[in-house]
């Protein structure tokens, strides 16, 4: 339990001097958050331990003992590439540390049930922030006070430029299906978790899946990188309740990245658009019930914490840095934690199986 009489002190693990998702996302994130203090930071090297700590003036380590075992530290943030996460998460939940590592958690589901298991009763976090999206929690709660009736189906069709259009050497990685980085992975995975937020967890898949572009430009090079990433995901099930879920991932997408899920039921229909990855950017809602007009819907007034932040990438994260407060001061749990990442790997896992074996997979969700 962290002290009452100071800020939660967090480290993160992955903050560079250069910059990056560390310092562009979770900073401002932090910063947003009353009760919440950047206080400690680890990366790789001694140099850039040196360069990180002088620019965000707090102690910097270069292995995560030495982070988790700063007495100021009462959350360790894992913000490195995923096929690290276990070596920095094993080690903090080791020393009793509570922790919040980025989506996805592992590798594969036996590394998340791994960590999952390692965690004991230490209280953890996964970065599924799109759970905290002023948005998606007010459709949750259209859906769940029956604005469409009984949900009937929803259909998702998403769009990713990444996987298929030119990368660069830092995110190589992400083309190779076991380094766990993938569209699967991160996009459909990040997507999947809210639209199951909405209107319930499928409870069997039937999916195809495919690498329709196996090599991709290396920046503008002129050389060609090995892809074995799925780039087109179709996944079809049904959710607690009976009502059919589709969803179509299309990845290196020429015309941009988009999101679109409708939702119809006995009594209206709802459809949530946007023009980018729905956990991080914003989307527009469209409803009509019994036969009227559609009409964009907005959330209530003061459903937003954080509107200054509205349009950034770090606004769905300050809302989850202060679920994760509320959890860490008050023992609840709103913010989502290793159990529920080991519940969406389990997904992802079903439906590699299903468009391995070409049959309709159980989910044991």
């Amino acid at each position: 339990m962290p002290d009452l009489r100071r800020p939660i002190g967090v480290g993160i693990v992955g903050l560079s001097a250069r910059g990056g998702w560390a310092a562009g996302a979770h900073l401002p994130a932090l910063a947003a958050v009353n009760g919440m203090e950047l206080l400690a930071l680890a990366v790789s090297s001694p140099a850039s331990a040196h360069a990180a700590g002088a620019m965000y003036n707090v102690p910097a380590y270069t292995s995560i003992e030495e982070l988790a075992g700063d007495d100021n530290v009462d959350l360790v943030v894992v913000a490195v590439k995923v096929p690290r996460h276990r070596e920095i998460v094993l080690p903090a939940l080791e020393a009793g540390v509570p922790v919040l590592t980025e989506w996805p958690l592992a590798v594969d589901l036996a590394e998340a049930e791994e960590m999952q298991h390692a965690a004991g009763r230490t209280r953890t976090f996964v970065g599924l922030q799109g759970r905290s999206s002023p948005t998606f929690r007010w459709l949750t709660d259209l859906v769940s006070q029956g604005f469409v009736g009984e949900v009937l189906s929803a259909t998702v069709v998403a769009s990713s430029t990444e996987w298929g259009t030119p990368v660069s050497q830092r995110q190589v990685y992400a083309l190779d299906r076991q380094l766990g980085a993938t569209m699967l992975t991160i996009a459909f995975g990040h997507a999947i978790d809210l639209v199951s937020m909405v209107v319930g967890e499928l409870q069997d898949v039937v999916a195809t899946t495919a690498t329709r572009r196996p090599q991709v430009p290396l920046g503008t090079t002129g050389q060609v990188v090995p892809m074995t990433a799925e780039d087109q995901i179709a996944v079809s099930g049904t959710v607690k309740g009976g009502a059919i879920l589709s969803v179509h991932h299309r990845g290196g997408a020429a015309s941009g990245a988009g999101f679109s899920l409708v939702i119809d039921g006995t009594q209206g229909r709802l459809e949530v658009t946007g023009t980018e990855f729905p956990h991080i950017g914003p989307v527009t809602v469209h409803g009509t019930r019994n036969g009227s007009q559609p009409a964009r819907l907005t959330p209530p007034s003061g459903h937003d914490r954080y509107p200054d932040l509205a349009g950034t990438v770090s606004h769905t994260l300050a809302h989850a840095y202060a679920a994760i407060r509320h959890d860490l001061i008050h023992g609840t749990a709103l913010a989502p934690d290793f159990a529920h990442a080991v519940r969406r790997h389990r997904l992802l896992d079903a439906i590699q199986r299903s468009a391995a074996t070409g049959q309709r997979t159980t989910t044991r969700l």
